[in-house]
Formats: C-alpha cells, structure tokens, sequence
C-alpha cells in the first residue's frame, strides 16, 4: 500500500508543470515520511506496551499469565498476557483442548468489551491472526523483526484469539465435529471453562470476528447465542451463542467477517472468475489466445453476465445458484490459478499483485522457514503451548470428521443474526483471488434479512473514506448490515488495510459512524 501510493506522489511530481527533475533522494524522502504518517495518523495512535489495570482474582489464572517481556525475539514489553490450553467441556473426560492467547486492552481501550477472533482454512490457526493481523505486535511478511502494531485492535479493547476448532494449531485431541454445529458447541464450551477462570470478563459486550471459512463459523456460532436453549437448530458460533444467551455471560452485539465464506465455492469463485481477470488484465497478463478460451468456457458454463443480469438493486428475485459443486468442465478458477502461476511463479491468490521475491515468512506460509516461531520451544514454553506439538499456520488434517455438512450460512443463519445484532459488518479486500469480493455480493443479493432481500439500493454509490487517507473503497449499509469492499487490500485484510480494519472495528463497536 505505502508503495503504491508513493508511486502515485512520485508520478505526479514527475509530470508536474516545474520542468525540474526529481531525484532518487527525494522520492525516497517522500516515502519515508509517507510512512511516517500512516503509521502515526489517527486517533490508534497509541502505546500498545502500556495495558490499562486489570486482575483476575482466580489462582488458576496466574498459571496463563505471560510476561510481555519475555517473548523470544521480541525485543520490546507487548505487555502482560493470558495463554494456554482449556477444555470443551467440564466433563473430567474430556481431552479435547483448545488453544487461547488473551490481550487486555492498551491505555485508550474499552475494558467494557471484548474481540474474539479465528481464523478459518477450516483448520487455520488464530494465532497468525494475532502475529500478522490485529495483534499488539506484528511480524508480518517481509519483517526481519517484529514490531509494535500501532493499529492492534487491543487499543479497542480486549481481544481473545481461540485456535479451533479441535485439531487447529496447539489445540489438543482427536477432531469429531461434523458440521458447524458441533463446532459452535465446542466453542461455547471452551468459553465457560475461560469465563471461569477469568471471571471478570463476564458481562462484558462481545464481538465475535473472523476471516475467510470464519464467514462459516463466526454466524452460526453467533446465532446459538441469541436464542431460546434447545432451540431446533445451532448452526455456526454467534448463532449458537444467540440461540443459547443464557450459556455465556457476555453480552453478543455484533460480528465482523472478513472476505468470507458464506455461500458455495462456485458462487464466490467461479462465476465471477473471469470478470476478475478482466479487471486485473495487467496483472495476470493473459494471452489472448488464453481469454477466449475462459470466455468460451464461461459462456458454457452460464457465467458470462451473470453478475450484469441478476445481481441487481434491489434484487428482482431469488438468484439462480449452480449449487454445491462445480459441473465437469467449469471449474475456470482452477484454469487461471495455474496459468498465472506460469507466467508469474510468485502469483499469490491472497493478494493479486505480488511478484518476486516471496517475502520470507516467519510462520512459513509464503517461504519454510526454519524453526517456524511457533515452533521454537521457547517460545512454546513462553506461552504455555504443548512442546510436543507440532505447529502449522493451517493444519494438513480434517478439522470436520469427514467433510463440514453445514449449508453456508448465507442460506441459513446469516439472515437471522444480522436481525438480532446490533450491527453486522461484511468485509471484502478487493484484490482477494482466494474468494473474489462479487461472490460476495451475489451471496448479499440473494439473501433476505429484516423483510427484504438484498441491498435496495447500489453498493458503489458510497464511497469507503478512511481518516488520514481518504477514499479507499466503497461500503454500504442497510437494515442492520455493512458491507465494505477495500482497495489495496487483499484476504488477510487486517493485515493488508490495518488502517482500514481499525476504523472499520469502531464502527462495528459503535465508537465511530459509519463513514
């Protein structure tokens, strides 16, 4: 992001009236201090070493308790932390565990509130959440080091990163969940043994979060907490916790789900796959011998204008979805994923642009690294993990007993926990090849919530304005529902826009307006 827009600065001052030719020197000038500003603008602008006080009365809670200056490699105070291990269950039986790490929040911090965050995959571990996302230090991509995260959302308020589920990251046991249901169940589970031990968080107001499959998890264990126990159906996190509001003493207002899953793999990926690389045309570098044949194949396949036809506002009916699996012959994405690896070896689906070199990643997604932090003993020993566990940012085994059996939760839950939070905010990185923001919108357009289906009125009409940047993409919000779509932003978009994700984590607290 930094580079792109120094570039722009550079271009205009290079084409500016004044014929006097600006030097290396001074670009990079420019760009330093480009930097400077956007890691020092707004109001997130805030130590992340300083916490506000808190204490947990508990003697079990001093068995998780981290010194922030004793983090391997981290050669600054993160401040003081929570991690470990606890149940699903207080059954005496019960060996499946799942892994925590706890933030209190920074100095300007609500401590009347709490951030639960998980990554997706199914399988991904929260802690590269924590690590490159919206953690209070960050080492991210390309990072020799790591560094404060200036825009941590602890400086919103406290945060809790849960590595599920069971089979995930440090987690602990043999996965059995089948569908999103038993997923939700664990979770709640797990969230009773932590209010247990760490008390003085119950009460607090709840934001569930996630990104990627989280658009699977995060609703469905939303909506069980919203409603009545025993209710016919928990599908999914937050509509667990909906259905089911007196198994957890915290207060759910409201979820946030970044480039999500919410509908079929051939409706966020195939139909609009072709459209992407045509907006992308200088990227991908396609021949044109090589255009026509995805344009021959989408055409086959009932793609071509699908978006133009029914992806309208408001919407003129229910939109006509392919269903679960790709028909033999149409899977266009899988096309173009291995050809733009053939001409760009380096192609990366979550963030379109990137060329060499592979950034060297200290969890070994992008580039294996050796030891992977995670992996370090000390580092293990430093944060109460299992030692003898190995550590992978996205597990190579089934987290589900077989396949997850849910229906996406735009065709089933999704509705009814945007009628029951206080405010819901979708999230889109527009440069995502991994689930393309269109998909998105044709999964919003066929979905009816609070009486009506879709959005009635167009998402590009408004413009997204990030403070100290200016417009950065567009959102839109209607009955209870935000939708964002990011520019320069890929799937991780915390960690892509952290400016953009901070701002738009206020509104969904209620600490901001809508832009």
């Amino acid at each position: 992001m930094m580079r792109l827009l120094a570039a722009f600065v550079a271009l205009l001052a290079l084409t500016a009236a004044s014929a006097r030719r600006i030097t290396k020197h001074e670009i990079r000038e420019r760009q330093l201090d480009a930097a400077k500003r956007w890691q020092t603008s707004g109001p997130q602008n805030v130590k992340s070493n300083g916490v506000q006080n808190i204490t947990f009365t508990n003697p079990k809670a001093s068995e998780f308790y981290i010194d922030g200056r004793s983090l391997p490699l981290v050669d600054f105070d993160v401040g003081p932390s929570w991690a470990g291990l606890l149940p699903i269950s207080n059954s005496p039986n019960e060996t499946r565990q799942l892994f925590f790490w706890f933030f209190p929040p920074g100095p300007q911090g609500s401590l009347d509130d709490l951030i639960f965050w998980t990554n997706g995959g199914p399988g991904c571990s929260s802690l590269e959440g924590l690590l490159q996302e919206n953690g209070p230090f960050s080492w991210s991509w390309g990072q020799a080091k790591p560094t404060v995260n200036q825009q941590s959302w602890t400086n919103l308020s406290s945060v809790l990163w849960v590595e599920q589920p069971v089979g995930t990251g440090f987690s602990q046991g043999i996965p059995n969940a089948q569908n999103e249901d038993d997923v939700a169940t664990q979770l709640v589970g797990f969230m009773q043994q932590f209010l247990d031990i760490f008390s003085e968080l119950k009460g607090k107001k709840l934001y569930l979060a996630g990104e990627s499959y989280a658009g699977t998890y995060v609703p469905c264990e939303s909506a069980v907490i919203f409603v009545e126990h025993n209710s016919k159906t928990n599908e999914d996190i937050a509509n667990y916790i909906y259905e089911n509001p007196t198994q957890l003493d915290l207060s759910l207002q409201g979820i946030w789900i970044n480039d999500p899953y919410i509908s079929w793999w051939v409706v966020q990926q195939q139909i609009p796959a072709v459209d992407f690389v045509k907006k992308h045309a200088t990227l991908f570098s396609f021949s044109q011998t090589f255009m026509n044949y995805l344009e021959e194949k989408a055409a086959t396949c009932n793609y071509t204008g699908y978006m133009d036809k029914y992806v309208i506002y408001p919407p003129a009916g229910l939109l006509p979805l392919p269903g679960d699996s790709v028909s033999e012959g149409c899977d266009i994405w899988d096309d173009i994923f291995s050809n733009a690896l053939i001409i760009n070896p380096a192609f990366n689906i979550y963030r379109v642009w990137d060329t060499y070199p592979i950034l060297w990643d200290v969890l070994g997604f992008l580039s294996q690294e050796s030891p992977i932090y995670f992996n370090r003993t000390d580092v293990k020993e430093a944060i109460h993990a299992p030692v003898d566990t190995e550590w992978l940012e996205c597990t190579n085994t089934n987290v589900f007993l077989n396949e997850d059996s849910s229906l996406p939760p735009a065709l089933t839950v999704l509705p009814s926990v945007i009628e029951k939070s206080q405010r819901t905010v979708i999230v889109h990185g527009l440069a995502d090849f991994v689930l393309i923001a269109d998909g998105t919108r044709i999964a919003i357009q066929n979905m009816t919530w609070n009486g009506l289906q879709g959005f009635q009125t167009p998402i590009a009409n408004d413009s997204f304005i990030v403070d100290g940047v200016g417009a950065y993409g567009t959102m839109h919000s209607e009955r209870g529902l935000t939708y964002y779509e990011v520019a320069l932003s890929g799937h991780m978009l915390p960690q892509f826009a952290p400016v953009a994700a901070f701002q738009i984590m206020q509104y969904l607290m209620g600490f901001r307006d809508a832009p």
